[in-house]
């Protein structure tokens, strides 16, 4: 670890703060892990959301089979970084004509259809161009256990067709004549430590994927799995067990290879969090310290602006402290509360919330842990205009700027 501080602090001396920085070993060795806990069963689909600077999609290409993008920039860069069409799948409820068209151009071999409306347009845009396009169909289903930070399972959805209405979404999209079904996608809820739940959720999934194959007497190509694996964010929060989520899902993906109309069938494990966030951390510099009605209160360069997750305004309730560290702090020595704020001209730029650290000075540097994910492109980097913070790659001991030029450009 005080490897790495070095490594921190070192960056921060040549090129300054705030920055992000994304640790590639952390990320290899976190897909050998999926290999190993899962046995080969899964290919793993990088979801491009989750983390879309250019140099980590052109680094992916070499580590994951596949891409899953949600949007015709994401495409773009995605065929920028050397993607190849068939190695892409497209989700998303709102696609564009435009995002159709290119995706039918670009051989997209997996674009991941929501409703029966878009399978008739796109089936348009396919005959217009004079091809077949292959597609998924993206079912939503009825139920999901407990133990997901986020459910979109059971209720009104944009995502999908609903569980109950698959059936009949399955047939008429066979009849499209320039569409060519080859499998089935699922994804009902997000960031989950619960390796039971997980488990369960696969259940499911496998429960659905199944039905519809026994159903159609279909044989599908391709069955994607959401991961929805969750990651550490909060103090005292569990990280989740790889080995027992893989052991819990491991029956249903059994029956999946036990059924000889699935046997034959792909089975990606799609995610972006999981892979990226825990190798990803801010840094920012604590610019002033004052006191403030018997509060401690550390002003920092950058905030709210380049991590809204940190502040708390991506998709939480209630306000919960990111794991938050002073580069260099001596490990078990005595600690204070403080009220961790960004340089905005806003209350609800707030990094922390009575977090304890090592006594601040002014010119100390604060690291952000699990920010590989949702980090700066989710952020409102333009507010106030401040300057985005540099983004950079460690890797085998090397550091690179990776900073995505287009990021924070009005």
């Amino acid at each position: 670890m005080a490897e790495r501080h070095d490594v921190l602090a070192d960056v921060a001396k040549r090129f300054g703060t705030p920055y992000f920085i994304y640790f590639l070993d952390d990320v290899r060795a976190r897909l050998d892990a999926i290999r190993q806990a899962f046995g080969g069963r899964f290919e793993v689909s990088y979801a491009v959301k989750s983390n879309p600077n250019p140099a980590l999609v052109a680094w992916m290409k070499d580590h994951v089979p596949a891409l899953d993008i949600s949007s015709g920039g994401e495409l773009r860069r995605a065929v920028a970084a050397g993607w190849s069409g068939d190695r892409i799948s497209f989700t998303g409820p709102g696609k564009r004509t435009w995002e159709l068209a290119e995706s039918v151009q670009a051989g997209v071999a997996k674009l991941v259809l929501e409703s029966v409306r878009e399978a008739e347009d796109l089936d348009a845009l396919a005959a217009n161009a004079g091809r077949t396009q292959p597609v998924l169909l993206r079912v939503a289903p009825a139920a999901l256990p407990r133990g997901f930070g986020v459910n979109m399972a059971g209720k009104p959805t944009q995502f999908g067709v609903d569980e109950e209405d698959a059936s009949a979404a399955v047939a008429a999209i066979r009849k499209l004549a320039n569409l060519r079904l080859i499998g089935f996608h699922a994804y009902s809820g997000t960031q989950c430590v619960d390796a039971k739940a997980i488990g369960e959720n696969f259940g499911i999934f496998a429960r659905v994927f199944g039905g519809l194959a026994e159903q159609f007497d279909f044989r599908p190509e391709a069955l994607v799995f959401g991961a929805g694996f969750g990651i550490p964010y909060h103090v005292g929060m569990n990280a989740l067990d790889l080995p027992a989520a893989a052991a819990a899902a491991a029956p249903a993906l059994e029956r999946l290879a036990a059924d000889p109309r699935t046997a034959g069938a792909t089975l990606y494990l799609e995610m972006g969090r999981y892979l990226v966030g825990e190798a990803g951390l801010y840094l920012t510099r604590v610019t002033r310290i004052k006191r403030s009605r018997g509060s401690d209160i550390a002003i920092c360069d950058g905030g709210m602006n380049h991590h809204l997750g940190a502040a708390g305004h991506l998709g939480s309730v209630i306000h919960r402290n990111y794991r938050i560290f002073k580069v260099g702090g001596a490990l078990g020595g005595a600690t204070r509360p403080y009220e961790l704020v960004g340089p905005l001209c806003t209350s609800i730029d707030t990094l922390g919330h009575g977090v304890e650290l090592p006594e601040l000075r002014e010119g100390d540097l604060l690291g952000v842990h699990c920010s590989g994910a949702y980090g700066l492109t989710a952020s409102p980097v333009d507010f106030i205009s401040h300057e985005p913070p540099r983004e950079f790659a460690a890797e085998h001991g090397a550091v690179r700027d990776i900073t995505d030029a287009r990021v924070g450009v009005s």
